[in-house]
């Protein structure tokens, strides 16, 4: 019978940041694992020459790395398959975000640790916070270093033990200074750089509020698997119940405060949406309090449940939240007394939770609030109110037609009631107390013994006729309730109808100025409409739509703000209240619209400006190298040269020196030129068909006799081009080759295909991986180029010229080893080839 392999634990030793100790602490493990007769093994470690590292090896079982030949040079890496083999109960692998050599049989060696652990072997490992995938772009905003090196925080999250491994800014300092961390050339530059206070300060954090995470969703894990459901107080988390009413404000700042008075407190709103969520949901004001809500650092939760009280405590203990904040309630006394308050109801359901009740200068005005008028329509009430008048006369007319007496009561209050049935059905609650009222006199006065009295002989027919009035009035309320309800389904449904519209258009990149005023004065069936913005003491239209665009707010008959400085202004008939409020929730989407386009414009500029700040920060550091190189060597060469005891061969070759050095430095300054042109976007180029037979030979002359191999066809279509951009394209492409191609041809070749024509410039160098072969089309990278030559340019002019001329720049890899650059550029049409 086959057996399940148990899956290896992993423990991660979390370094805080480079040097803490993370592989001593692991190595401090397995030597006491060793200790207690677990069988332990170093898969691999990265001492780094650091003594005290080298020194927790001794008398631990090191498994051999294994050989690895990329790019004509040797690398070595974990053996993976040899610690399966070798089966040992635990294996420590030091740098879990550590990218294998190209060759290796997995491209990372967190996919090799999924393999030791697949087959049963207990894993310690390590990584630093910098190496983390969600903190990666934290990391690079506080030390100004991007890692390449990332792994996805689930792995690590999922791990089964994690030990952080974390020390003091200053003594982690010290360590370095005493040069415990880098050899003692890297100290000076590494203090003053990535090891400062405040950075190392802010990567500490970083790893404490990860872990405090990680920590938090443990405590949850193990509160569900032992159906633990009473909060456990272990971080200050606190709950701020929301209505939507304008005392919300004040209950999410209040909770806002209490949650600062924690250093990790928490704050989450929620507002419950009772029963069908149709009743009071005024979306504008929940879209502003959600701004808010966000603005505090806070989440926002709606939930749905048949009563506030429970659903806001069932949310509370879900949460595990230790303090929830209600608003005193608005109700009568009456309602109080016997209904009780929602605060009261929190705290009576919320056990070990505290609640906080607070007041708020809104009350009041809550407190004073009239009933809604009916939904129905003024002409159903005044059906009603008339059959509420009639139907009850009509109806004592024709009983008192026909044989009639006084046993035949009850059916009497049957036909009544139904009338009054009727006339709720038709005119809602007011008409259908009149008919109530009316049928209850009609029918004392005409059909109950005494009749032509006010007075009542029999008990029972007292009982009879309350009962026909209370049913009465019980059935108009239930009818005049379920219009409400139906008038608010219909409100509800057009407003999210209007909503996803708004919402839509905004997803989908339609989220201009126009794209928003046209949708309003579509929606609403206004003849214009404008988005204004006050500028100074006047205002200026920003979009407008329809006939003639309103240029004031007083130009319009519907006015709603947008912020402090836009509104939106309506020319057209005037808005319902139920209109206006949608208004009111596109005025807040608009305002959410403006700011995003605010954002992604300044997040452009300050893109923008941090590349001109790289650019012209690797601009000078190539200057300072590069450009100095040749300009030395021109400058002894002159000197030389001025010198009157020089034999003729060596005057020649100080001259051939000057000769060289400068068209290196004209090569330099023409690449700096070109690279500011195609980022100053001032590339025109003229695109005509042209033959590459004109081009290609120019482009890769130059060079020493057999350097470069040209194969051109005759048969080789036309192609829409400019010729000397061309030409500088396909020249800085065989430069970079010949230049990398180990003494090797590079060999350039032109591939006809249906719609482009294909220059394929080969080289056998080393070959670029394919994880970097994107960032080698940036300026100012030389990747593994040590030569000394260049700025670094040649592939980023190269790449901007080829967008210029409509053709695209790719790399590949050459079969048997090298790179290919592939150049596509669009054919010439048959009526264009012509020379």
């Amino acid at each position: 019978m086959e057996t399940t392999v148990r899956r290896g634990r992993l423990t991660v030793y979390l370094g805080a940041a480079p040097g803490v100790g993370k592989t001593f602490a692991m190595l401090d493990e397995a030597r006491r694992r060793l200790d207690r007769g677990t069988d332990v093994v170093v898969g691999l470690v990265e001492t780094h020459g650091r003594a005290h590292t080298e020194a927790r090896l001794e008398g631990l079982e090191v498994v051999p790395r294994k050989v690895v030949h990329h790019g004509g040079a040797t690398f070595t890496e974990m053996d993976t398959e040899a610690i399966i083999a070798r089966r040992p109960a635990v294996v420590c692998v030091d740098e879990l975000a550590h990218t294998n050599v190209p060759g290796s049989a997995h491209a990372k060696r967190v996919d090799d640790v999924e393999q030791i652990r697949a087959a049963g072997i207990d894993v310690i490992t390590t990584i630093n916070v910098q190496h983390l995938e969600s903190l990666n772009d934290a990391v690079e905003r506080i030390t100004g270093v991007r890692q390449r090196e990332t792994v996805p925080d689930p792995v690590v999250r999922q791990a089964d033990q994690i030990q952080l491994v974390d020390m003091a800014p200053e003594a982690l300092r010290r360590r370095l200074a005493h040069g415990n961390v880098y050899r003692p050339e890297q100290v000076d530059a590494s203090l003053s750089s990535y090891f400062r206070v405040g950075n190392l300060t802010a990567l500490r954090e970083l790893a404490l509020l990860w872990l405090a995470d990680r920590v938090d969703d443990a405590l949850d894990d193990y509160r569900r698997a032992h159906r633990i459901d009473a909060p456990w107080p272990a971080k200050e988390r606190i709950v701020v119940a929301v209505t939507g009413g304008p005392e919300s404000e004040s209950l999410l700042r209040r909770g806002a405060r209490l949650a600062q008075r924690s250093a990790a407190g928490e704050l989450l709103a929620v507002h419950v949406i009772v029963e069908d969520g149709l009743a009071g949901q005024d979306s504008a004001r929940i879209a502003r309090l959600q701004q808010l809500t966000a603005s505090l650092g806070a989440t926002f939760h709606s939930v749905v449940g048949e009563e506030p009280a429970s659903a806001v405590v069932d949310f509370a203990v879900g949460a595990n939240a230790t303090m929830i904040v209600v608003g005193t309630s608005s109700h009568g006394r009456l309602r109080r007394l016997f209904t009780g308050t929602t605060g009261e109801r929190v705290a009576s359901l919320a056990g070990s939770v505290d609640v906080h009740l607070v007041t708020h200068d809104e009350r009041p005005r809550l407190a004073g609030r009239r009933r809604r008028p009916s939904s129905l329509g003024r002409r159903r009430q005044v059906i009603g109110l008339a059959l509420g008048l009639l139907l009850p006369v009509v109806l004592t007319l024709a009983l008192r037609g026909v044989e009639h007496s006084s046993e035949q009561l009850p059916l009497d209050v049957l036909l009544f009631l139904g009338a009054t049935v009727l006339v709720a059905l038709v005119g809602g609650l007011l008409p259908s107390l009149v008919a109530a009222l009316s049928g209850f006199v009609l029918l004392n006065w005409f059909f109950t013994p005494p009749v032509r009295e006010l007075t009542i002989s029999e008990p029972t027919n007292v009982l009879a006729l309350v009962v026909f009035v209370a049913v009465a009035v019980g059935v108009a309320s239930v009818v005049d309730r379920a219009s409400r309800r139906a008038a608010d389904a219909v409100r509800a449904r057009t407003e999210a109808a209007t909503m996803t519209a708004l919402s839509r258009s905004v997803l989908t990149g339609q989220d201009t100025a126009e794209a928003v005023v046209e949708r309003v004065r579509e929606t609403f069936g206004q003849e214009s409409a404008s988005l204004l913005v006050r500028d100074g003491g006047s205002w200026r239209v920003v979009a407008g739509t329809g006939g003639r665009p309103p240029e004031r707010p007083e130009d319009g008959e519907t006015t709603v703000d947008v912020d402090d400085r836009h509104a939106i202004v309506l020319h057209g008939s005037p808005l319902r209240a139920g209109d206006r409020r949608v208004l009111e929730a596109f005025a807040v989407q608009t305002s959410l619209v403006l700011e995003y386009r605010r954002l992604r414009e300044r997040g452009d500029r300050a893109a923008a400006l941090e590349r001109a700040e790289a650019t012209s920060t690797a601009l000078l550091r190539a200057v300072s190298h590069d450009l100095r190189t040749p300009l030395a060597i021109t400058r002894t060469a002159v000197d030389g040269l001025a010198s009157d005891a020089l034999a003729p061969d060596e005057r020649a070759e100080l001259v051939a020196a000057v000769a060289e050095s400068t068209s290196r430095l004209e090569q330099l300054i023409d690449d700096l030129l070109d690279l500011s042109r195609v980022e100053a976007g001032s590339l025109h180029p003229v695109l005509r068909p042209r033959s590459l037979e004109e081009v290609l030979p120019v482009a890769v002359s130059g060079h020493a006799p057999g350097a470069v191999e040209l194969l051109l066809d005759e048969s080789v279509p036309f192609v829409r081009t400019d010729g000397g951009l061309l030409t500088r394209v396909v020249a800085n492409l065989v430069s970079n080759a010949v230049r990398h191609g180990r003494g090797a041809p590079v060999r350039v070749a032109a591939h006809v295909l249906p719609e482009t024509v294909e220059v394929h410039v080969v080289d056998r160098g080393p070959g670029v991986p394919a994880d970097v072969r994107d960032r080698m089309f940036e300026p100012f990278q030389r990747l593994d180029d040590s030569s000394g030559e260049g700025l670094g340019l040649g592939l980023a002019v190269a790449r901007g010229l080829a967008d210029a001329l409509e053709a695209t720049l790719t790399a590949e890899d050459t079969p048997g080893g090298g790179l290919t650059m592939v150049l596509a550029l669009p054919r010439a049409g048959r009526d264009e080839e012509t020379p």
